[in-house]
């Protein structure tokens, strides 16, 4: 996928995603919060942040920071931080293969529903272990492709429209972690039938 095309699909997504995406997926971001166990003090980076549907779910004694490439997505986000007067969050446009962090600037990352989004998902985790500290923790919760003929089927089907969708149906999580070379301390299923998967890492670079 080209990262005008992940653009443009967002910007279509926009007005609607918080009513469509947001019930849907919320089990996801509860648990990735609830593993997350946030302490005191902590400097956290969520990668796609998107309308920032997650950002309250934070406790404000730490400090995060949402990055997003859409600008209308962002724009939503925004609305919602100042609306809760939170000062602990703080939201960016900046793509996430190419941040303007330094290295090791926060404790912990989250990507929730983004690995499968970006055009070059190993771009998107160098840049991930980049940013984060040497043994920090990354969340990453995502959907990947899952087993059986009927569903393998149907993803290798809507592949084929991955540009309009914005993001890639065909993500087999073996792939993933192999080609990252990602350090996998658990893996829990989450939202409806466990199609999604909620991946804690143990950053070794």
């Amino acid at each position: 996928m080209k990262l005008e095309n992940v653009k443009s699909a967002y910007k279509r997504y926009a007005p609607i995603y918080d009513i469509v995406f947001g019930k849907l997926f919320n089990h996801g971001r509860k648990e990735t919060l609830k593993q997350l166990q946030c302490n005191p003090g902590e400097h956290i980076l969520e990668v796609g942040v998107g309308t920032g549907i997650s950002l309250l779910k934070y406790p404000k004694t730490v400090n995060v920071v949402g990055i997003d490439v859409s600008t209308e997505m962002l724009a939503k986000a925004e609305k919602r931080i100042a609306k809760a007067k939170a000062d602990h969050l703080q939201v960016k446009e900046m793509d996430a293969e190419a941040m303007d962090f330094e290295d090791n600037s926060f404790d912990k990352v989250v990507l929730m529903y983004v690995a499968s989004v970006v055009p070059n998902p190993e771009k998107l985790m160098q840049e991930t272990k980049r940013v984060c500290k040497p043994d920090g923790e990354i969340f990453i919760l995502n959907h990947f492709s899952k087993e059986g003929k009927m569903v393998h089927f149907f993803e290798k089907r809507l592949s084929k429209i991955a540009e309009k969708l914005g993001w890639q149906p065909d993500f087999k999580v073996e792939k993933f972690i192999s080609e990252n070379d990602l350090q996998v301390e658990n893996t829990t299923p989450v939202n409806i039938f466990g199609y999604w998967t909620l991946l804690q890492v143990k950053n070794n670079k």
